[in-house]
């Protein structure tokens, strides 16, 4: 209800003779004037105006009932003294509100000297001589009481105009919240009508999911929302779009969080505090510095009943989220369901095509690039990782025999991914493959490898790039490296050796200059290489796996052979970014002197 209206109009004097003649006029001018106020506060309004301007109380107020407590609330008030809002304790037996309420008759209080009760104590200070409740009643439910003080005494044919007016009034109020009532019907009946046209008009998954959260934030007043998917390959929920973190793609294990349980179990959330529900994770909150209070979830099924999103609103602008508004986003959620489904179908169709497009191209060109399995070398036991997180990816390797003594590994990562990294990373192959055939040193290899990429990439794609040349007899590495993931050899009982000495990465500047560096082995090392796909792996937190783990994963089985270390680095890699967000190549070399 709206705050009660305040007046300071000078009541007219009060009419203490009636006739009988009169009293009907003046029924008839009630009915007449309640019968074209059309709003249930416009009535109430009306209803106290006229007792102070027309009857001359000294004071007239309303106090309406609220829903689902006990609880009374002041809607208007009029007169010379301004009644209490607060009217004392609900369902205090002794108080005159109470009495009119429990009874369901109108109750008066004259000469007021004392009672435990806040308006006898108002009529007290204001020197009030009569004070009358009446309550306004829907069949045999109070919706409200009217009070009305005087100063005198009425005379008993105004007394018996209070009633009729009480009685009046409870009629014109039902009707009014009738026609309110239906009123609000048809506005969400063409509010539905709209948001299904604007659910259905576009197939794409991205704008769709936009539409739904502004449909469902408008119907609900609400300050954020995010409509998560289910994922039944991986049992997770994802968002797409979510309102304050547009940019931020978010995953959860299905029946994590709140959103997660909704999507699990179907059930309908609707918490008034947030941070008094133990179900709710206030990490998000404290990573952007938002502050949850008021929360509604609910599911959104196919028609075959099927979860198929978790609909979740966040901090409703007037008080909390309702079951009215549960119930309306339920109505309109086999229309959010139909077109998700069908934008999904659109979207699916669409990178079935677009895949099969690059895949067609992408494959033949990495399976005639990429080694698949590691040489056989006198000394040293080599294994390698490939996972592209595509069908093609941009990670590469090779391994290069260039005298029975001597193998050239390489290792690189072109920017990007799909199928503009895959060219990239043939041309890279070739290249490389034409210049160790005519120069032998490292140095200018590297310094000739970045001209020609740049001249063929004009600076648009760049790579990083682990050139190392193995001394097989003497056991000696000599190597580059281009602003690459600085590869690690890791020495029993000794602290790791990273191999960082080279230059910039390739491909962006003509007149880049690279120093080469050399190292020895021990038996036991193990010299590690690999792409950032393993070190940059995040968990859901946003941390990335690292060098510092990859190194501890390693001397936790540098006993093993080399295929075993790598399988233990994948597996361990795994483990950690098992719910993280990024997603990259993944690349992995061990070489382990024996």
């Amino acid at each position: 209800m709206e705050k009660p209206a305040r007046t300071t109009k000078p009541p007219k004097r009060s009419k203490g003779n009636l006739s009988a003649a009169n009293l009907v006029k003046e029924v008839e001018d009630l009915g007449g004037e309640l019968s074209t106020v059309l709003e249930p506060k416009s009535v109430i309004d009306s209803l106290t105006a006229r007792l102070v301007e027309r009857y001359g109380a000294a004071a007239a107020g309303i106090w309406m009932a609220k829903e689902d407590s006990p609880a009374l609330q002041l809607v208007s008030r009029i007169g010379k003294f301004e009644l209490p809002e607060d009217p004392g304790k609900a369902g205090a037996a002794d108080t005159l509100l109470n009495r009119a309420i429990t009874h369901r008759l109108p109750q008066t209080l004259n000469n007021p000297r004392g009672e435990d009760d806040v308006l006898a104590r108002w009529a007290k200070l204001h020197r009030i001589k009569f004070l009358g409740a009446y309550p306004l009643l829907d069949d045999s439910r109070v919706q409200g009481v009217l009070v009305v003080a005087y100063t005198k005494t009425p005379a008993k044919p105004l007394l018996a105009l209070f009633r009729l007016h009480a009685r009046l009034a409870s009629m014109a109020l039902r009707d009014a919240e009738l026609l309110h009532s239906t009123r609000r019907t048809l506005n969400k009946l063409s509010f539905l009508v709209e948001a299904s046209k604007a659910l259905t008009s576009t197939l794409d998954l991205a704008e769709l999911l936009g539409r739904i959260l502004d449909v469902a934030k408008t119907q609900t007043e609400a300050e954020r929302g995010t409509l998560f998917l289910v994922d039944e390959s991986s049992n997770e929920i994802w968002s797409l779009i979510a309102h304050g973190l547009e940019k931020q793609e978010i995953r959860l294990p299905l029946g994590k969080g709140i959103a997660g349980h909704v999507a699990q179990t179907g059930e309908i959330v609707l918490i008034p505090d947030a941070y008094a529900d133990p179900r709710f994770n206030p990490e998000v909150d404290k990573r952007t510095g938002y502050r949850t209070r008021t929360i509604l979830c609910l599911p959104i099924r196919n028609k075959a009943g099927k979860i198929i999103a978790a609909l979740q609103l966040l901090n409703k602008l007037t008080g909390s989220f309702t079951s009215d508004d549960a119930d309306f986003l339920l109505t309109l959620s086999g229309h959010m369901a139909l077109a998700l489904e069908n934008a999904q179908l659109h979207q699916a169709l669409l990178d079935k095509e677009r895949m099969e497009k690059e895949l067609a191209l992408a494959r033949g060109i990495q399976r005639s690039l990429l080694p698949d399995r590691a040489p056989l070398v006198e000394g040293f036991d080599i294994a390698l990782l490939n996972e592209p997180c595509y069908a093609v990816g941009g990670d590469y390797y090779d391994f290069l025999n260039l005298g029975p003594q001597t193998l050239l590994t390489v290792i690189a990562d072109v920017e990007g991914k799909g199928v503009s990294s895959a060219l990239v990373m043939s041309n890279l192959q070739a290249t490389l493959r034409a210049l160790v055939l005519h120069l032998h040193s490292l140095d200018e290899i590297a310094e000739s490898l970045n001209r020609m990429i740049l001249n063929d990439t004009r600076s648009q794609k760049y790579l990083s790039i682990f050139i190392g040349l193995v001394d097989v007899r003497r056991k000696g590495l000599h190597y580059i490296n281009c602003g690459h993931v600085p590869p690690v050899i890791v020495r029993p009982n000794h602290d790791p050796i990273p191999l960082t000495e080279g230059g910039m990465v390739i491909g962006l500047f003509e007149n880049a200059r690279y120093q080469r560096g050399q190292t020895k082995f021990q038996r036991g090392d193990v010299l590690v290489l690999c792409t950032d796909g393993i070190t940059e792996s995040m968990d859901t937190l946003h941390e990335e796996y690292g060098t510092e783990r990859l190194v501890q994963c390693v001397q936790s089985v540098a006993e093993q052979t080399a295929a075993e270390i790598v399988a233990a680095v994948n597996a361990d890699v795994t483990r950690f970014s098992r719910h993280g967000t990024h997603v990259d190549d993944k690349v992995m070399i061990a070489i382990k002197v024996v």
